[in-house]
């Protein structure tokens, strides 16, 4: 007596990405591009800001984030690359907006705010992100951004955050 198979064999492995719920090349290249434009950013804000009268606590802090966020746009170029993509050259409207914030605890706040934004925008892409290199490469960029927000926080004490 032969065996009836109720369903035929799943072949969701080799499914497209699409298909299968995840981010298509060209979403990915988008949001890569679009991430690595607001770390040049993020990574210039902290330079100026490093250079300003300020606490050593705070030029301390901007160091380390100037640091991560070129380190993040190394690694979001390599990855782009690796896809198959060009890394965007173009630097978010950020940077500006956030250096016409003069008063040194304003621009931390404010550039607080700009790393949750990358925080969100990471944390609704990772699910979507189905290469294991990519994937590690993002989580731990979403870490990292975490732990600088605590940092900031804990500087700015219980001051609120601005609005801008």
């Amino acid at each position: 007596m032969s065996e009836k198979r109720s369903s035929p064999v799943c072949s969701a492995a080799e499914a497209d990405d699409v298909y299968m719920g995840f981010a298509g090349r060209d979403e990915l290249l988008a949001s890569l591009n679009e991430l690595l434009e607001a770390e040049r950013a993020g990574a210039k804000v902290a330079l100026a800001s490093a250079k300003m009268e300020a606490a050593p606590d705070y030029v301390a802090l901007m160091r380390t984030v100037r640091s991560d966020e070129a380190r993040w746009c190394a690694m979001l170029s390599r990855q782009i690359t690796r896809l198959g993509g060009n890394p965007s050259r173009k630097t978010g409207a950020f940077r500006d907006k956030a250096l016409a914030i003069s008063l040194a605890m304003e621009r931390l706040s404010f550039l607080n705010r700009g790393q949750g934004w990358v925080v969100r925008k990471l944390e609704a892409l990772l699910p979507r992100v189905r290469d294991d290199a990519l994937h590690a490469d993002l989580r731990e960029m979403l870490e990292c951004h975490r732990t600088n927000i605590l940092l900031a926080d804990a500087l700015l004490g219980s001051r609120p955050a601005v609005a801008r």
